[in-house]
């Protein structure tokens, strides 16, 4: 048959031009083939604690490059005197806690990215009741007012002394100001996304189900503080499972964050106070 191809039968040419008219037609439109995708997926316990030792070595990293720069910069003879005294300084480690931030932060979305589950989801970034915010809030002024008296009973300093030496060194370098947005704004971010955002997730959803998960990422989050000695060790990781609790119960990191920087902006006052009276 004139303009048919070779091989092709009358019934095949009226097929074809059947799907044709069906493709034309608007009240007929053509089936669209989806595209084969690959599902999200949260990291389970392996895949969370690999992830997080990632993360962990990216915010250390970013912390050392601000501390490698300034003493690198250290105007003078170069020891190891001159260098210890730059990096306990208030400037040193204002400036290190800020850029471990967006160091975290990134290492966070490459694993999020890869487990095809969007950064704000994986990482519960919604914004909870007022009425958990104020659980939290209480529940955190009453387990620190708590510690500060067992302080006080024992014969100890309420605030660590690294708090205090590192808050004179921070006005004396008239860096107090770049110190509370460090304590205050990038601690909370960075140690909240990785310990509550990051490692809860993906350890609540393994075979540590949620207390193995709080109990876990408290543990770590702790580890984070080596500043600190026993007695503030154990207060630090009672807060980490305050924040655990109230991840769980709220479904929301930024709570966490909320209330971690609350935590910070009382402890960071109570050291200037300290600090201008000694």
């Amino acid at each position: 048959m004139p303009g048919s191809s070779p091989g092709m039968t009358n019934c095949d040419t009226r097929t074809g031009r059947k799907h044709l008219m069906d493709r034309l037609d608007p009240a007929a439109p053509p089936i669209m083939v989806a595209p084969v995708t690959h599902p999200p997926r949260i990291w389970k316990f392996w895949g969370t604690a690999l992830w997080g030792l990632f993360i962990f070595v990216a915010l250390f990293a970013g912390q050392l490059v601000v501390v490698a720069w300034l003493v690198l910069r250290q105007e003078g003879p170069f020891d190891l005197a001159a260098a210890i005294h730059v990096v306990g300084g208030g400037l040193t480690i204002s400036l290190s806690v800020i850029m471990g931030m967006p160091a975290a932060l990134g290492a966070i979305w490459i694993a999020t990215r890869l487990s095809r589950t969007p950064f704000a989801q994986y990482l519960a970034l919604r914004w909870s009741s007022w009425r958990d915010l104020a659980i939290g809030v209480g529940a955190l002024v009453v387990l620190v007012a708590g510690w500060d008296l067992l302080s006080r009973a024992l014969g100890r300093e309420v605030a660590p002394g690294f708090m205090v030496d590192v808050l004179k060194s921070a006005r004396a370098d008239g860096a107090l100001w770049l110190l509370v947005i460090a304590f205050c704004v990038a601690a909370p971010v960075s140690e909240e996304f990785f310990a509550r955002g990051f490692l809860y997730r993906g350890w609540s959803e393994s075979f540590l189900k949620v207390p193995g998960a709080i109990l876990l990422s408290s543990l770590v989050w702790t580890a984070l503080h080596l500043q600190y000695d026993w007695f503030f060790f154990g207060q630090v990781f009672s807060i980490g499972l305050l924040l655990g609790w109230l991840r769980h119960r709220s479904n929301s990191t930024w709570l966490t964050v909320v209330v971690h920087g609350l935590n910070n902006l009382a402890a960071t006052l109570q050291s200037i106070w300290l600090a201008g009276a000694s």
